[in-house]
């Protein structure tokens, strides 16, 4: 089966926190938080939709003015998810610039600040020098984004502010039999995705789809389909791919549950690990994680692959230590029974 999220670090273990979630099928991205973004590249920035922040510490939030500066000029919106007083921090780095040519710019932020009971939404659109326009506010159900292929859903966790917890879900995976798509002697292409989105939408049998891709010895070739046809012999329907997004917080019963619920059955679970299980009392200080505990917490959540990641550098050359523990608790190779303290 090939995933329809293609994730990857922004930067390596020891960097700023940041994913990079390519949607496959859709030609657009997906950002987990705006750490230190220079290294990616800006044809990777252009095809971001929508970005998560956990929260504004320094280390998760420095990107957004390489994000604004690569935006600026383009026509289009983008969204910014975050956490209570997101809508601040964001005003805040925009009156830090003056803003007088813009008056003819498109670009527009709608800004979602995520509280426990509701998300606020502001509009900051470039033409009037980022003025913040007041949207109406919508009830928070957990989740924070529905599209027809995919969901995210968000948990309010304890950094002694909230940070935010992300997972990804792809609500069924449809996947091409190219068996069959060699046997029919057509060739894939972009009307795939018009196949599955009819899918997902609920289009009834008679549906067309108009087929088109170029051959060798044909050159353009259009063919059309019923959808009621390659629903049934083209298409498999799957389960969808998870993949979930935990930074910067406490190991706590309610922090340990909410993140279990949030990650459960993910193929990917990203996970911050600045510390060792040696320097325990430090993490809790911290309100951070260590490698042991990111691995319990794999193990909570019955993920198929666990990524740590967000080392402190007091560990610099010493990642294999990190890896090594997260593993050996994740896989139960140790008694994983951990002091799960209470804030």
């Amino acid at each position: 089966m090939n995933a329809a999220f293609a994730a990857r670090l922004v930067n390596g273990p020891f960097g700023d926190p940041g994913l990079y979630i390519h949607l496959r099928w859709e030609g657009r991205a997906l950002l987990f938080d705006l750490g230190y973004n220079d290294a990616l590249p800006a044809a990777d920035m252009f095809r971001v939709s929508h970005v998560f922040v956990s929260h504004c510490h320094m280390d998760h939030f420095i990107g957004f003015d390489h994000l604004l500066r690569l935006f600026l000029a383009r026509d289009e919106k983008l969204f910014l998810f975050g956490p209570p007083g997101i809508v601040d921090c964001v005003e805040g780095k925009l009156r830090g610039y003056t803003w007088n040519l813009v008056d003819n710019y498109r670009f527009a932020i709608e800004v979602s600040e995520i509280a426990p009971d509701s998300i606020r939404r502001v509009l900051f659109p470039a033409r009037t020098g980022f003025t913040p326009e007041h949207l109406s506010a919508v009830p928070f159900t957990g989740i924070v984004l529905e599209e027809l292929a995919f969901r995210v859903r968000v948990a309010h966790l304890d950094h002694r502010i909230h940070s935010l917890g992300f997972a990804l879900e792809e609500k069924t995976h449809l996947n091409v039999d190219t068996v069959v798509l060699s046997q029919l002697g057509i060739l894939p292409g972009p009307w795939l995705s018009d196949v599955k989105s009819a899918l997902r939408r609920g289009e009834a049998d008679d549906f067309p789809i108009r087929a088109c891709w170029r051959d060798r010895q044909r050159g353009e070739v259009t063919q059309q389909f019923r959808l009621g046809d390659l629903r049934n012999h083209l298409v498999k329907e799957t389960r969808g791919h998870k993949i979930a997004y935990v930074v910067d917080t406490i190991f706590t019963p309610e922090n340990a549950a909410r993140i279990a619920a949030l990650a459960q059955d993910a193929d990917l679970f990203f996970c911050e690990s600045p510390f060792l299980n040696e320097d325990e009392d430090q993490a809790t200080k911290r309100y951070h994680l260590t490698a042991r505990q990111a691995g319990i917490l794999g193990r909570m959540a019955h993920v198929r692959k666990l990524v740590v990641f967000h080392f402190s550098p007091r560990y610099a050359g010493q990642a294999e230590r990190i890896y090594r523990e997260a593993q050996d608790a994740f896989r139960g190779r140790e008694d994983t029974s951990s002091t799960v303290r209470s804030a």
